[in-house]
């Protein structure tokens, strides 16, 4: 390569590279307004702050019948409290000082909302899967929720106080490299990036994980075309959803609940794009039923719609309703009038690769939100009560490594990087703060657990 074009490509790269180093150098200015020791410093408000009175607001406009297993469900572990707390931690990092910079936020970016899919290529990635409460907002957020949730998770799971702060510091360190990595990447570059699968099926590789290897395997295209036999029944000839209440029913009002989601789901149909409506119009709709997922969304109007191309052809369709995001009282409203928009479009633009069947509905009067996805395909998640330390610590690692890399797609990367440095500093903070918010977690358990003994919740443990 002659020296002329070495001085060319030189050249043209300098102010690239000149751009990063201001960003970044705007990044370090940041710590000015906001040290990064700031987190180790928090504290929960008192006023306003009664964390059984927040998750009875968001209460209101759920399923009343089902409002007891979600209580039930939380009442399993500080840990259960934490996934369907969402709300009461956004009350208390919204009041907390924050550096400005914003991304496409999670909002609920615990341990759980992780896991191993398959892209519409079939290539298996690891990634966040929950996007319910996305939305722009402050990157700090989602890490803080992170670094608390496996302090949390990590308790429960019965290891040492030091180990489960080892994984926090790990963890926050893993983003922060990750993001000075990526601070020096091109935007198409950060938005092609992935998050290989092969080490959390490692992981999987676990006795009690054995499930997740045969499911998933080395072949994801194999499982594209297989059906969900355990929720699939005959009636009078032809498929249905099998009933598996209380979890997974037909309303009493079945004639009704089924014209009302095939409805719904025809309208979904305007939110493919066009290929994606192509492939859709070779299915039509013959079953609905109500089926209760997770923790926090327990109560909100979670259905299954079964598709049919051909006897030996179907495709199960999740449909969940999209409410207005907990983020929103402290990051500002949402750009879209459909919730479920606001969520896929949250989830296309931090996801690696999102769902072939992603997309969005209403219905009703008032008009209720909903989004659409496909049910388990090829999705898996890891049982973190089956790891030990090291396999702890290593998939926290992944799910910190999977938040950098989502922040960069729709953040400033350099900005972000340049704040955090190449110091411990902040990892530091970050383990201090998951100390002072697990514990704080374990009060407002043991809140709630109270409530339900006095009657003050209803709560069903049983499920």
């Amino acid at each position: 390569m002659s020296a002329t074009v070495r001085n060319s490509m030189k050249s043209s790269r300098s102010p690239d590279n000149a751009r990063r180093a201001a960003r970044r150098d705007i990044g370090k200015s940041l710590r000015r307004q906001v040290p990064r020791s700031t987190p180790a410093r928090w504290k929960a408000h008192k006023k306003g702050r009664d964390p059984v009175e927040m998750l009875q607001a968001i209460d209101l406009g759920r399923i009343p019948a089902l409002l007891p297993l979600r209580y039930g469900r939380m009442l399993q572990s500080p840990f259960a409290f934490l996934r369907g707390a969402a709300a009461v931690m956004a009350f208390d990092l919204g009041r907390e000082p924050v550096t400005g910079a914003r991304v496409q936020a999670c909002g609920d970016s615990h341990l759980l909302n992780f896991g191993i899919f398959a892209t519409p290529e079939r290539r298996l990635v690891f990634d966040i899967n929950d996007f319910d409460e996305t939305l722009p907002a402050p990157w700090e957020w989602d890490l803080q929720r992170l670094s608390a949730s496996i302090m949390v998770a990590g308790r429960y799971c019965g290891f040492a106080e030091r180990h489960c702060a080892e994984a926090v510091l790990g963890a926050v360190r893993t983003y922060r490299e990750k993001m000075a990595e990526y601070a020096g990447w091109t935007r198409l570059q950060v938005w092609y990036a992935r998050v290989d699968a092969e080490q959390m099926l490692e992981i999987a590789s676990h006795p009690a994980q054995a499930r997740l290897r045969q499911d998933a395997g080395p072949d994801a295209a194999s499982l594209s075309a297989r059906p969900l036999p355990k929720l699939l029944t005959e009636r009078k000839g032809e498929h249905r959803i099998k009933d598996d209440p209380p979890l997974t029913y037909h309303p009493a009002r079945e004639k009704a609940f089924f014209a009302l989601f095939r409805t719904a789901t025809l309208r979904y149909r305007r939110s493919l794009p066009a290929d994606r409506r192509a492939l859709f119009d070779a299915y039509h709709v013959i079953d609905a039923a109500m089926k209760v997922v997770g923790v926090g969304s327990v109560g909100t109007v979670c259905a299954i719609v079964l598709l049919e191309a051909n006897p030996d052809d179907q495709v199960f369709l999740q449909v969940k309703q999209a409410r207005e995001s907990v983020l929103e009282p402290y990051a500002g409203k949402s750009d879209y009038r459909n919730q479920g928009e606001r969520v896929v479009v949250g989830q296309r633009m931090m996801q690696s690769a999102s769902d072939l069947f992603l997309g969005w509905s209403q219905i009703g009067t008032p008009p209720t939100d909903f989004y659409f996805r496909q049910l388990r395909d090829v999705k898996v998640s890891v049982d973190l009560a089956t790891l030990g330390v090291a396999e702890f610590a290593d998939y926290s690692n992944h799910c910190a490594w999977a938040l950098a890399r989502a922040h960069a797609r729709t953040g400033d990367a350099a900005i972000i990087a340049g704040y955090l440095g190449s110091g411990d500093e902040y990892d530091k903070s970050l383990r201090r703060f998951a100390r002072t918010y697990a514990d704080q977690t374990e009060r407002d358990h043991a809140a709630l657990a109270k409530a339900a003994r006095s009657g003050r919740v209803r709560a069903d443990v049983k499920l």
